[in-house]
């Protein structure tokens, strides 16, 4: 993630997303906003968090990634993406029915979850 996304624009993006009446980038920003708090808690580069389109991370600490297919990877959708993230669903329920697709022994992100913008 190149640029820091202001807690204030987070949060005002996060409410648009919630709300219904996203405008703009209200979803991308939420999304990346929220990766960002992520790789604030737990900073690393054992594994890698996908929410495409909007973006990516690697988190938590271990072996070191640096070519290739990351080892361990989480891919989820921006919606599934804010409500675990937020604590609106729960990870584990999420991932039982396919919303989350996760691979590699470190790719259980439901410790590090709920996030509090």
């Amino acid at each position: 993630m190149a640029r820091k996304i202001r807690s204030e624009d987070g949060r005002a993006a996060l409410a648009g997303v919630r709300r219904g009446e996203p405008e703009g980038n209200d979803l991308p920003t939420a999304v990346r906003y929220l990766l960002q708090l992520l790789a604030e808690k737990a900073p690393g580069n054992s594994v890698e968090v996908r929410v495409p389109p909007f973006g990516a991370v690697q988190v938590i600490e271990g072996p070191r990634h640096t070519r290739g297919t990351p080892p361990n990877v989480v891919e989820i959708d921006p919606m599934t993406w804010i409500a675990v993230a937020l604590g609106e669903q729960n990870w584990n329920v999420a991932a039982s029915e396919g919303l989350i697709r996760a691979s590699g022994t470190r790719a259980h992100l439901a410790d590090l979850l709920p996030l509090r913008p």
